[in-house]
């Protein structure tokens, strides 16, 4: 539904966002979905680093805080502060979450390697993959 209204997505999570599910359809389902970020308190290793294969922003909420704590409902529309140009971001950089009701908070952006930035900024991996092929012809 937010999706086909053009309204983007962001979940907010508790701790190891991803353990247990399918790591392949994790990623893709929210991807589908127009999830645009997940905002957790910590991520599943492999899971993390699929999500940015999908196009989608990783973040972790400070430790100490979470949802709850920052009295975040998750019916709040957010903007996250996030540099307009991939090489001004930096992996582990801290960044301005702002809410619509005036909440701030700070995330880490967990984009851990130059790698990931890199398929961030194609959209994910396979875009990033393609893009490759079609330069080397």
């Amino acid at each position: 539904r937010y999706k086909a209204s053009g309204h983007d997505t962001i979940v907010l999570a508790g701790a190891e966002y991803g353990s247990g599910s399918s790591r392949d359809w994790a990623a893709k389902g929210p991807m589908l979905l127009g999830v645009k970020a997940v905002i957790s308190k910590s991520f599943e290793r492999i899971h993390r680093s699929n999500l940015v294969g999908m196009g989608i922003i990783p973040l972790c909420f400070k430790s100490g805080e979470d949802a709850d704590t920052l009295g975040l409902t998750g019916h709040e529309r957010y903007t996250i502060d996030l540099p307009n140009k991939i090489s001004e971001i930096k992996p582990g950089q801290d960044v301005t979450v702002t809410t619509d009701n005036g909440k701030s908070f700070t995330c880490t952006a967990r984009f851990d390697t130059e790698v990931e930035l890199e398929y961030f900024n194609h959209g994910g991996i396979l875009p990033y993959v393609i893009r490759n092929l079609i330069n080397k012809q």
